[in-house]
């Protein structure tokens, strides 16, 4: 889904290793100005997700749980 400059995908359905799969294959779609906001469950998909993108080289924000449950949180995503 796009809203604005910023794709949105959710991978809270997703396991680990699919989770940055389909992430980074968002990622190499996209313009190189676009963000990306990433929905993934708290855990293992928290941990990985932005330290492999880190390891890609973009800049990962984590904008915190969605809800006050704290298992979906936001990423966005970003080249460098």
């Amino acid at each position: 889904m796009r809203v604005g400059d910023e794709t949105v995908i959710d991978i809270t359905s997703d396991v680990c290793p699919m989770t940055f799969v389909r992430v980074k294959l968002a990622l190499e779609r996209m313009a190189p100005d676009a963000t990306l906001i990433v929905r993934l469950n708290d855990g293992e998909p928290l941990r990985n997700v932005p330290r492999s993108a880190r390891a890609e080289g973009y800049h990962v924000e984590e904008l915190g749980p969605e809800s006050s449950s704290g298992r979906v949180h936001r990423l966005r995503i970003a080249r460098r």
